[in-house]
């Protein structure tokens, strides 16, 4: 009997650390360190990058190199001044409502501003739904990198009341014109998209409930086409 309960013991036990390792949220993941941003530029000015900007919509093959990446998500969501926590882009009362999230062909990754990190949120190529969830528009599906900020409402909502709405459209198309322009600054080319069907949108991405998609960025190294 006392083998028996001892046996009996270990299979809970095993059983136990195996459900804990597949339980495991995302979030509980140890973010993976992003190479550091560049703060200083390459000589390509801000007016530069006002004047050439464009939509662009096809894409090469090419894949963007994780500094690419890192640097976008820096331009986007980064953190500007560790002391305080304050980012790139104006947050009413640093409220901080936005989420930036990666989608690549591997899976979609999730921004982690504090760690400048990204942690994984969902494994796969989500990029055909995402395309159709965009209401088939083809360069959401054929971009290697796609940007999608969402928003927590409620997070402005606690300090502004009324004037939530406002602020977390504004703060959206703050963060959004980052990337866009730090594209053009880094020679890729970007579109903002924001004709996509809400819901399906957020159920693809599996969003945590209080979560809105707000904006959809395809990034990619421009075609000979385009």
């Amino acid at each position: 009997m006392l083998n028996e309960a001892r046996l009996l013991m270990f299979v809970f036990l095993l059983a136990g650390m195996v459900f804990s390792v597949f339980a495991a949220s995302p979030a509980e993941l140890s973010p993976k360190p992003l190479p550091e941003a560049d703060r200083q530029g390459s000589g390509f000015s801000l007016e530069r990058a006002l004047a050439e900007r464009r939509s662009v919509r096809t894409y090469t093959d090419q894949e963007l190199s994780e500094r690419q990446i890192a640097q976008l998500c820096w331009a986007g969501q980064g953190i500007t001044d560790p002391d305080r926590g304050l980012r790139t882009c104006p947050s009413a009362g640093a409220t901080f409502p936005l989420e930036l999230y990666v989608v690549l062909a591997g899976g979609v990754d999730h921004y982690e501003p504090a760690s400048h990190g990204l942690t994984r949120h969902l494994d796969g190529d989500i990029r055909p739904g995402l395309q159709r969830a965009c209401l088939n528009q083809p360069w959401v599906g054929r971009a290697p990198v796609v940007f999608i900020v969402s928003a927590d409402f409620s997070r402005t909502a606690r300090r502004y009341s009324r004037r939530t709405d406002r602020y977390v459209w504004m703060e959206v198309g703050h963060a959004g014109q980052n990337i866009l322009l730090q594209a053009q600054a880094m020679g890729l080319g970007a579109v903002p998209v924001g004709a996509f069907d809400d819901e399906a949108l957020a159920g693809l991405l599996g969003l945590p409930d209080g979560q809105q998609p707000l904006y959809v960025i395809p990034v990619g190294f421009p075609s000979a086409s385009e």
